[in-house]
């Protein structure tokens, strides 16, 4: 059981239960559920809109480089919904013309397809099918006899079944009205869709600045910076998106009308427009659209070389745009995970069909997009973003609470490559320490669990002994101005100015020239020694030599040993200090009892306390100087040896 620095038990806090959902998740539940049921339900007018939306996007910088040749607004408009309808109408005539030639040549396919399959009936095949057809005999028989039997104890001897009847059904002959909507039906609806899309297309194009000011008034006029930036963002990562699929699948398309060209398969430009179009569909898109030529392969080859072929032509080039091409174009522009994507596809696919299969990525950026700006909206981007979903310091503790300190040091280097060592340890480790502090006092964390931070946080330290403080180089700190920060990265904001350097020993005062003239005393709090390890490793690497003592060496007991010779400055660490600090007040009471005339320097790393905001309760306690972070604590330390290299800040 812990104790507590007299030696008595301490008993652990009480955790509150976790809350019941309230009357706003059951509200926001109840939203939810209203939405999905309105998408499904109103599908017929929700899908022409939401594709004439995305079709404004993908027209969208053909308009504008229109609009620069100086052809006008209108003009420009319609130019590029004609060239979007041209484009569309000689995808459509193209396959229409393929299909109705492959049509003429079924006949001859289904022949070959016939000698075959009775080239296989003589092999393995027909052995398999001869056995399977005799266990079906088998079973019939069994059945046959299980119900004679049946059907005679109910009946008897005598009993006779009756004659079944033949009854004729005789369709009404339909009218011509009926027969026009028959025939008509299926030919009208699409074009009526299309019809649909390219009007609102033309309005969505010729209205573009005042919709997205009306959607500007209705979702953020209080915020105008935030809700442009979302917008800019969802507008580029959907229009990026677009153009990037629609390069890559027209360059794929070619790639398999090429190839089954020369494979010599039957109407290639058919299955290369399939190829391209059915990639659109994630993950499964392109391998569906292989099933139809591998087929056609197979009934027009009488051996299987062709089948083999144009199997190998989809399975090598689907894995080769998917996982080598499109990541060297344009990366990860969606900002989506992989199971979001394949979550939302059959989510969409549900809905939407088809339809829903293609949209199911538009839409789920936009979701994404939400998130990363609209706080109560962040678990979209935690759900479906392909960003970390734990912070820094968050996934600091969570590996030193499970005593993973490699993987700890590995997430560590690759953030020293973007900040300095004191930014690292002032903006992630020392929070870190802190949330496992707070979880101490609550009674959550087991002694066993406490032993692994302790040993995790002195092997990060010992790790990163010969690591420089510096700070990053231009290339590791440029961010892409497209990149839109999460809300935990705004929360815990990044510092990378480093403190100044310590002149040579020769030239410090007398009282700095020891070999340790600071003594890092850690707090009474169970992890205040790896924050005091911490400070002392920085002083040492800014040219002040530094030592670490426990709390039990400056206690009622210890004071009298503690070895004071040399020491220039006692810098005090604590993690977790609440209420009226009694205890720091007669520490440093002993302290200035036990080295009189030397400055002391309190660090009360989680900012915000009482000490360091009320100068009334600072002076009651009797330190020479407070800080909140690291690096103020090596700068005040710096600035007491008589030398810096920063401008002096305000430290007390």
């Amino acid at each position: 059981m812990p104790t507590d620095i007299a030696g008595a038990p301490k008993q652990p806090a009480q955790v509150p239960p976790p809350l019941v959902p309230g009357l706003r998740g059951l509200l926001t539940l109840a939203v939810g559920v209203v939405l999905v049921a309105a998408l499904y339900f109103g599908r017929e007018v929700f899908v022409p809109l939401v594709l004439a939306v995305l079709l404004s996007f993908v027209l969208g910088p053909v308009v504008n480089l229109l609009r620069r040749l100086r052809l006008g607004r209108v003009p420009s408009v319609i130019v590029a919904v004609l060239l979007a309808l041209a484009v569309l109408g000689g995808i459509g005539a193209v396959i229409g013309t393929q299909v109705a030639g492959l049509a003429g040549n079924l006949p001859q396919y289904q022949s070959t397809v016939q000698k075959k399959f009775a080239g296989l009936q003589q092999g393995w095949l027909g052995e398999a099918n001869r056995v399977i057809a005799k266990f079906s005999h088998q079973v019939q028989d069994a059945t046959q006899k299980a119900d004679a039997a049946g059907t005679s104890a109910e009946t008897g001897p005598a009993g006779e079944t009756p004659k079944a009847q033949l009854v004729r059904v005789q369709e009404p002959e339909l009218s011509p009205l009926a027969l026009a909507e028959k025939v008509l039906g299926p030919v009208v609806e699409p074009l009526t869709t299309v019809g649909i899309v390219l009007v609102v297309v033309v309005f969505l194009l010729l209205q573009r600045e005042d919709l997205r000011n009306r959607m500007i008034r209705l979702f953020g006029s209080s915020d105008l910076h935030r809700t442009t930036v979302a917008m800019d963002d969802a507008a580029g990562r959907l229009g990026t998106y677009f153009l990037a699929q629609l390069g890559m699948n027209a360059a794929f398309g070619v790639l398999i009308g090429i190839g089954l060209w020369f494979i010599d398969v039957p109407n290639p430009l058919l299955w290369g427009v399939l190829s391209a179009i059915m990639r659109f569909i994630p993950y499964i898109g392109a391998i569906v659209s292989g099933v139809f030529p591998v087929a056609l392969a197979a009934a027009v080859d009488p051996g299987w070389s062709m089948v083999i072929a144009t199997a190998a032509l989809f399975l090598i080039a689907e894995p080769v745009f998917g996982q080598v091409v499109e990541p060297l174009l344009y990366g990860h522009s969606t900002g989506l995970s992989p199971f979001a994507v394949i979550v939302s596809t059959l989510f969409w696919g549900f809905l939407w069909g088809p339809i829903g299969l293609i949209l199911a990525t538009p839409f789920t950026v936009c979701l994404v997009v939400l998130g990363r700006h609209v706080d109560s909206l962040e678990f979209l981007d935690v759900l479906l973003g392909d960003r970390p979903p734990l912070t820094p310091v968050e996934n600091f503790y969570q590996r030193m609470l499970a005593g993973d300190p490699d993987e700890v040091r590995e997430i560590a280097e690759g953030m020293l490559k973007e900040r300095s060592l004191s930014s690292y340890y002032d903006e992630v480790a020392l929070k870190g320490l802190q949330l496992a502090a707070n979880d101490y006092a609550r009674g959550v964390v087991t002694p066993a669990q406490l032993e692994n931070i302790r040993s995790s946080s002195r092997s990060l330290v010992e790790d990163f002994e010969d690591h420089e403080d510096g700070e990053p180089s231009q290339d590791a700190k440029a961010v892409n101005p497209a990149d839109t920060p999460t809300l935990a990265e705004r929360t815990h904001a990044k510092t990378e100015a480093v403190p100044g350097q310590a002149a040579p020993r020769e030239e410090l005062p007398d009282g700095w020239r020891g070999e340790t003239p600071v003594l890092c005393l850690a707090g009474r709090g169970p992890l205040d020694e790896a924050s005091s390890a911490m400070l002392a490793q920085l002083l040492r690497k800014h040219g002040l030599g530094a030592r670490v003592a426990p709390y039990q060496a400056a206690s009622r007991e210890g004071i009298r040993d503690l070895d004071m010779k040399d020491v220039a400055m006692v810098c005090v660490s604590y993690l977790d200090i609440t209420g009226n600090p009694s205890h720091l007040r007669y520490l440093l009471e002993r302290l200035r009892r036990r080295a009189p005339g030397v400055p002391i320097l309190v660090g009360l790393w989680p900012v915000g306390e009482k000490v360091l905001t009320d100068a009334a309760v600072g002076r009651e306690v009797g330190a020479d100087a407070y800080v909140s972070s690291l690096r103020e604590a090596v700068e005040a330390c710096l600035r007491s040896a008589g030398h810096t290299s920063q401008p002096d800040r305000d430290a007390a």
